[in-house]
């Protein structure tokens, strides 16, 4: 008797490629797209000067401290009110976008932080607000007890803060392989396949081979029983 010999199919791992494989092309694409971002965004440039606050003859020392804080605060706002933005050659948008200004919680010092895609601009916008800020304080020196001085004016910077384009390869790297993390665990996993479930059955052995179910024996018909002929009354 011929039997049909069973197909064997391949693991599903090697016939479709593994899940796995989405996370090296999300960091290549990260990567991909961070060098990108950074070779071709335009480098910026900071500049830092510092201003401090000082009390004038018959003032408390403690105030100085209170009102570098107040001017800290509202160093751009000063600044646009003032000339600063026409001493730096900028908008008064650019100065709120481009300026920052930090205080020291121990001590009566303002750092102006302005940045530029050009470093004589970022240097024109620090030293710009610093001589804004001792402009105002001058003005209103008679009432606050205090006044702003220049501590030191900005230097030219020699090399953009910018992250650079071997930099944001790195970092969009790691996110693109963040990313692929989280879809290979959000990702549902992919049921069996028809033709694999479909094979994996196993077929009925023929009667009489071994771990064939044994077939049910066939129960006899009844009888029909014979008719008597009954004997005839004398």
């Amino acid at each position: 008797m011929n039997t049909t010999p069973t197909r064997t199919f391949p693991p599903a791992g090697l016939r479709r490629p593994g899940r796995w494989a989405v996370l090296p092309a999300a960091v290549l694409a990260g990567a991909a797209l961070g060098g990108g971002y950074g070779a071709l965004k335009t480098p910026q440039y900071a500049a830092i000067s510092y201003v401090i606050v000082v009390p004038a003859e018959k003032s408390d020392p403690a105030a100085a401290l209170g009102f570098a804080q107040a001017y800290g605060r509202v160093a751009t706002d000063i600044a646009v009110t003032g000339d600063a933005q026409v001493w730096a050659g900028v908008t008064a948008d650019t100065l709120r976008r481009s300026v920052q200004a930090a205080t020291s919680p121990d001590a009566p010092m303002i750092s102006i932080t302005a940045r530029a895609d050009k470093p004589a601009k970022a240097v024109s916008m620090a030293d710009g607000v610093a001589r804004a800020l001792v402009l105002n304080s001058t003005h209103v020196a008679g009432s606050t007890g205090v006044k702003v001085v220049q501590f030191s004016r900005a230097t030219k910077p020699v090399a953009p803060v910018s992250p650079s384009a071997p930099l944001s390869a790195l970092v969009g790297a790691c996110a693109g392989g963040l990313l692929g993390g989280l879809v290979l665990l959000v990702r549902p996993k992919r049921g069996t396949p028809r033709g694999e479930a479909r094979h994996s059955r196993q077929t009925p052995a023929a009667p009489g081979t071994p771990g064939a179910p044994a077939s049910s024996a066939a129960v006899p018909a009844p009888a029909v029983a014979s008719h008597q002929p009954e004997p005839e009354a004398v």
